[in-house]
C-alpha cells in the first residue's frame, strides 16, 4: 500500500508543484493520476521512490515513512517505466532485463530463467529476443521490455511514468490491453501517470484527477463519469462517456426471472420455451437452454468496456448476454438495456428530470 498524508512540494523559487494532497493506493491497484500540463501528477509520482522529497507531508509504504526505508532498498522493490524507455542500447535485450537483478546479486541461473518468463509475459519469444539489442525492436516492443525490466526483481510496486505516450495509438491502444491482462497476472501496486482521459479511466480502478497541485477529485473510473464533484471534473472527462463504462454499469437489476438454478431445472421448475441462463447454488454460470433444450450464449466479462459491450452484442446473434465476474453471474445484458442506459444519461446530462 501507497499513502500519502497532507504532502506538499514547494521549489525555491517559491512554485508549489505539490498542495497538502491525502489520498491511498492500496496493494495490487492500479491507480491513474491525470490533469492538465503542470498539475504535480508527475512530481507526486516521483516522490514515492524519493527522486524528488517533499517539502512536507509524508510518504508511506506498507505503513512505513519512506524516509525510514534504505534508500537502495526503497529503489530495487519499486519499478519504473518512463516515457522514455531508457534501454541501454549496447546491452542485449536479456542484459537490459537482467539489471536489477545483477545488482541484488542473483544468481545467474535464476536471472536467466526469470528474464524468459518475463519476455513470455510480455509477448515476446525469448529464442527470438533475448539477443537482440534494442535498435532492432519496434517502440512497442522496446516498450514492452522497459515493463519487463520493470518487473525483473519482482518489485511490490510499479511506478509507470507516461509510458506509452510517444506510441502511435494502435501500439498503445495494445499496450493498455497487454496491462491490464498483465495485471491480473502479477496483481502488483501501480502508479501510472498520462496525460490522456481514455487511458487513465480504462487502466484505473481509480483516478487522481489534480489540478494547480491539488487533487479535485479521486474515485473510480464510473464515479468520476457520472457523479463529477465540480465543473472542472465534467469538463475535462468531457462527453465521451460511453467507452470508459463497464458492462456490469448498464445493468440495473442484477437479479433476472431468466436465471435458473441446476435444482430447478431438474425438478422442471423452470420456462419450456424461451431462452434461460443456469447457474449453480453459488451463482457459478452453467451455461443456457433454449426450449428445453442445451445451448451456447455468448458471455461479457464484467469489465468489459461499454464500446466493446456494443461491439459483441452487435456482432453476435443473441438477445441476452450474460455478464461475469470471474465464472459468477453478476447480471444479464440486452443490446436494449444499452440503448436505454446511454438515453437515460443523456436526459441527465441535459438536466431532464432532476
Amino acid at each position: 500500500m501507497i499513502e500519502f498524508k497532507r504532502v506538499s512540494k514547494t521549489y525555491p523559487d517559491g512554485t508549489e508543484a505539490i498542495k497538502n494532497i491525502s489520498f491511498k493506493v492500496e496493494n495490487s491497484e492500479i491507480v491513474t493520476l491525470i490533469g492538465p500540463s503542470g498539475c504535480g501528477k508527475t512530481t507526486a509520482m516521483k516522490m514515492v521512490n524519493r527522486l524528488i522529497e517533499p517539502t512536507s507531508g509524508s510518504i508511506y509504504i506498507n505503513n512505513k515513512d519512506i524516509n525510514d526505508y534504505d534508500i537502495n532498498e526503497l529503489r530495487w522493490n519499486i519499478g519504473y517505466v518512463l516515457q522514455e524507455i531508457a534501454l541501454f542500447p549496447h546491452l542485449t535485450i536479456s542484459e537490459n532485463i537482467a539489471i536489477v537483478p545483477e545488482m541484488k546479486k542473483w544468481k545467474r541461473s535464476d536471472i536467466r530463467k526469470r528474464t524468459n518468463e518475463l519476455l513470455d509475459m510480455v509477448g515476446l519469444d525469448p529464442a527470438t529476443y533475448e539477443n537482440k539489442h534494442p535498435r532492432e525492436l519496434s517502440g512497442g516492443q522496446q516498450q514492452r521490455i522497459g515493463v519487463a525490466r520493470a518487473l525483473a526483481a519482482d518489485p511490490d510496486i510499479i511506478l509507470m511514468d507516461e509510458p506509452f505516450s510517444a506510441l502511435d495509438p494502435i501500439s498503445r491502444e495494445q499496450l493498455q490491453e497487454d496491462i491490464r491482462n498483465l495485471q491480473k497476472e502479477i496483481r502488483k501496486t501501480i502508479l501510472f501517470v498520462t496525460h490522456d482521459m481514455d487511458e487513465a479511466m480504462a487502466l484505473g480502478d481509480k483516478v487522481v484527477l489534480m489540478k494547480d497541485g491539488e487533487i479535485i477529485q479521486y474515485d473510480v473510473p464510473q464515479t468520476l463519469i457520472l457523479h463529477p464533484k465540480t465543473d472542472f471534473v465534467k469538463t475535462f472527462i468531457g462527453e465521451r462517456k460511453s467507452p470508459w463504462l463497464t458492462a456490469v454499469d448498464v445493468i440495473a437489476d442484477p437479479e433476472s426471472d431468466l436465471v435458473f438454478t441446476i435444482e430447478e431445472v431438474e425438478s422442471g421448475q423452470y420456462p419450456k420455451t424461451g431462452t434461460v441462463i443456469l447457474v449453480d447454488e453459488h451463482f457459478h454460470y452453467e451455461g443456457a437452454m433454449r426450449d428445453g433444450g442445451s445451448f451456447s450464449l455468448k458471455t461479457l466479462e464484467n469489465d468489459m468496456t461499454l464500446y466493446k459491450v456494443a461491439e459483441v452484442t452487435e456482432e453476435n446473434n443473441q438477445t441476452i448476454f450474460p455478464v461475469l465476474k470471474n465464472k459468477t453471474l453478476v447480471g444479464v445484458l440486452t443490446y436494449k438495456d444499452i440503448i436505454f442506459f446511454l438515453k437515460s444519461k443523456t436526459k441527465m446530462d441535459n438536466g431532464v428530470g432532476q
